[in-house]
């Protein structure tokens, strides 16, 4: 048989059409996420309009605002803000962008994350790409048109960003340049899950890589901004610091955005070079053969959940550990601080160890929120195996429901307690190096301990859904959600203690700077255990996806 090739008329046919297809599909995929656009814009434009309100409310005047721009200084204010611009004169402006802009970038990075691997590696996984392909649809039509529906997301939120902070009464120039900055930064971000869906076959790898790269931009930008309170050489290497570096309210500049935008270009122009070295629905990591016989540990009870959940756990576990380690080392910060201003002590009514475990306390606050967020996606991991026909497919080889269910609920439980102990233990040993004093370790794991009351009842709200509503089980999310604005936010928009009570992790004091309740942690504790028996209930009555 002999092999010919195409005529170059047809060979260049093909070629303009590489991206066949891409309105339809743009709009078939702004269509599947109008709702997610529209929650995602009101509750982005929502929180930044009731921030602007309520720092108008809680520092009315000049003389107030910059009180506030004092304890800027502090190595935990730094990492979980900004580079301090126009801390000399704070005005409103700098007060919002400051302590507001981390926040925004950060969530809309997020966003663009999850519908980038949505539509591309997603597809790929579930073998709807394939379909689509075999239609006239050229082959870099649908990330494109994934790309493309993330932008038009991102301008949406951005415009709502925009149009908050004008009606807040803040300046239009500086407005609409944190818009642009959202906006830029959120596809920014998506072009990095586009690189990371290239890589493995599985989407929620795809995800995880991207977040995790969104994870060390944010600690480069905070270690960075330590260094020097404006932005230092290390700030600029993450994309955070671009958008940051705009000066918004103070000194507008547009161009760092500009960085922003070269490196969607090369992220994009990868992310092209590496599809063409794969098949649809292959990765460039191969993934690895399995052993020719199953592990003896995989006919024990809990041993499916934990093989299931080993990769997820792991790397939750690591990455708040690392997390923890790298914030405990900015301990040593405080003496420091001390020493520079002294007044400090009088003016805050504490001493240096105090600020110290206040310092650890505010940290931990938000790991032990991180561990919770593994409990809502081990929960959710499970769920997925009742979607595909797994669990069924187990209980009908007579394996009891209940059993089956209380093994899982088992392990995810010492799971969450695992984590929880070894980020207290990483946070304190960062602790531990920075000051010299090495039973922070043990403080610090028996704090993060204290906290698996509040977490376990998240977690037991998520079974809940499980058990009873299993299609509304993500709403489980909105409590992990709520539960980091009120500890971001709480103090800065000064919340009613009714709204704030409304967070389990609210009801367990800042440890170890203040003391643990031991009837707080029993009553969350019993209600988790209570939520649990409810779930196993809903789960044994209802029918199970097979």
């Amino acid at each position: 048989m002999t092999a010919t090739l195409a005529p170059r008329e047809h060979r260049g046919t093909r070629s303009v059409h590489r991206f066949s297809g891409i309105v339809e599909l743009l709009r078939l995929y702004l269509r599947l996420d109008r709702i997610r656009i529209t929650v995602w814009t009101l509750a982005l434009a929502f929180t930044v309009y009731v921030t602007v309100e309520s720092l108008i409310a809680a520092y009315p005047d000049a003389a107030a605002r910059q009180a506030r721009a004092g304890l800027l200084e502090n190595p935990a204010a730094v990492l979980m803000t900004g580079p301090a611009y126009g801390a000399d004169n704070y005005t409103l402006g700098a007060m919002t962008a400051n302590e507001l802009s981390l926040t925004v970038f950060v969530a809309v990075a997020i966003m663009s994350i999850l519908m980038v691997v949505r539509h591309t590696r997603a597809q790929e996984e579930a073998g709807r790409l394939e379909l689509l392909r075999a239609l006239p649809v050229g082959p870099f039509a649908p990330p494109a048109a994934a790309l493309l529906s993330v932008a038009v997301a991102d301008a949406i939120v951005g415009a709502g960003v925009a149009f908050s902070l004008m009606a807040g009464g803040l300046a239009i120039t500086g407005s609409l340049l944190f818009g642009v900055a959202t906006a830029v930064t959120g596809l920014l971000f998506g072009a990095v899950a586009v690189v990371t869906a290239q890589f493995s076959e599985h989407a929620r790898a795809a995800t995880g890589s991207a977040l995790a790269a969104l994870a060390v931009a944010f600690l480069v930008r905070g270690f960075g901004d330590i260094i020097e309170p404006t932005g230092s050489w290390l700030s600029w290497l993450s994309p955070i610091a671009w958008a940051q570096q705009t000066r918004l309210y103070v000194d507008e500049r547009w161009w760092p955005l500009l960085l922003s935008v070269l490196a969607i270009g090369v992220l994009l122009a990868v992310a092209v070079a590496l599809s063409r070295r794969r098949d649809i629905g292959a990765g460039l990591r191969a993934p690895k053969p399995g052993p020719a016989e199953a592990s003896p540990s995989l006919l024990t009870p809990p041993g499916p959940t934990w093989r299931l959940l080993r990769g997820t756990f792991v790397a939750w576990t690591a990455a708040l550990a690392i997390i923890g380690l790298a914030m405990g080392t900015l301990a040593n910060s405080i003496g420091d601080m001390v020493e520079e201003v002294p007044d400090i002590v009088e003016f805050l009514g504490a001493d240096t160890e105090s600020l110290t475990a206040s310092f650890g306390a505010t940290m931990l606050l938000f790991l032990v929120v991180g561990v919770a967020a593994f409990a809502v996606s081990a929960v959710m991991r499970v769920r997925g195996d009742e979607d595909a026909g797994r669990v069924g497919l187990v209980i009908v080889t007579g394996t009891p429901r209940t059993r089956s269910f209380l093994w899982t609920v088992a392990v995810i439980v010492a799971q969450v307690l695992v984590a929880l102990a070894v980020t207290g233990a990483a946070t304190g040993l960062g602790m531990a190096v920075a000051t010299g004093e090495a039973d922070w370790i043990i403080r610090m794991c028996g704090a993060a301990l204290a906290y698996a009351p509040a977490v376990l009842f998240v977690f037991a709200v998520t079974l809940v859904l499980v058990g009873f509503v299993p299609r509304l089980a993500n709403l489980a999310w909105i409590l992990v959600i709520y539960a980091v604005f009120v500890a971001w936010f709480g103090e800065l928009l000064n919340l009613s203690q009714w709204l704030r009570d409304l967070s389990p992790f609210s009801h367990i004091p800042l440890v170890p700077y203040e003391s643990a309740s031991a009837a707080t942690m029993l009553v969350l504790g019993a209600v988790a255990v209570v939520l649990v028996a409810a779930a196993v209930v809903g789960f044994r009555r209802r029918d199970v996806m097979v």
